[in-house]
C-alpha cells in the first residue's frame, strides 16, 4: 500500500468514525429495561412476609425500602443466599485450596520415584553400613606407593623429591619468616 492510499483510509476511518459520533449525540437515548418505580421514603414500610418462609423466588425489593430496619434486611438476604442455589462451587476457584497443609508423597509411591530410590536407600543404611562404604572407597583410592609419588610430582628440569629431601638432611636450613629473609 503506498503513502496516498494509507492516508485516504485513515481519512475514511476518521470521518466514518466522526459521522458515526454525530449521528448517536443527535439521537435520543434508547430507553433500557422498564425502570423500577423510585422508593418514597417518606411512604410507609411496606407489608413484609416472615423471614422463615421466604424462597429464593419471594420478593426482596420490600426488604431494601429505607425504613426497614438494618438488622431485618440483613437477615432477608442472609436466608436468601443461604439457599443452595448459591452454595454451587465454582470450577474456576483453582486458588481456594489450603496449600498450607503439605500433603507428602506416600511411602509406597515414592519407592517408585528413580530418583528417591537413592535417598531411601540412604535413609535406611545404618552408621556400620556407611563406615564400610567410607572405608571401602578409601582403599580404592589409597595413597599410590613412593615410586608412583616420584614420577607423579616430578618436574622436568627440577630435582626428583627424595633428591630433595636428601640436600635437606645434608644442608638443613633454619626457618626464617617471609619478612626477615632480604
Amino acid at each position: 500500500m503506498s503513502e496516498d492510499e494509507k492516508k485516504f483510509d485513515k481519512e475514511e476511518f476518521l470521518s466514518r468514525w466522526s459521522r458515526l459520533k454525530q449521528r448517536a449525540r443527535e439521537q435520543p437515548p434508547a430507553k433500557s429495561q422498564a425502570a423500577l418505580p423510585a422508593v418514597d421514603p417518606k411512604a410507609p414500610p411496606p407489608e413484609l412476609p416472615p423471614i422463615d418462609k421466604l424462597t429464593i423466588d419471594s420478593d426482596f425489593r420490600g426488604f431494601f425500602h429505607p425504613k426497614v430496619d438494618e438488622n431485618l434486611r440483613r437477615a432477608a438476604l442472609k436466608k436468601l443466599f443461604s439457599d443452595p442455589h448459591f452454595n454451587v462451587m465454582d470450577g474456576l476457584d483453582v486458588y481456594i485450596d489450603d496449600y498450607s497443609k503439605p500433603n507428602p508423597l506416600p511411602a509406597t509411591m515414592l519407592a517408585g520415584l528413580r530418583q528417591a530410590q537413592k535417598i531411601l536407600g540412604w535413609a535406611k543404611e545404618t552408621k556400620e553400613e556407611t563406615e564400610a562404604k567410607r572405608a571401602e572407597a578409601f582403599a580404592e583410592n589409597a595413597l599410590p606407593s613412593s615410586a608412583e609419588r616420584t614420577v607423579l610430582t616430578a618436574v622436568p628440569g627440577e630435582p626428583a623429591p627424595d633428591e630433595q629431601s636428601q640436600d635437606a638432611k645434608r644442608n638443613p636450613e633454619p626457618h626464617v619468616p617471609a619478612e626477615r629473609k632480604s
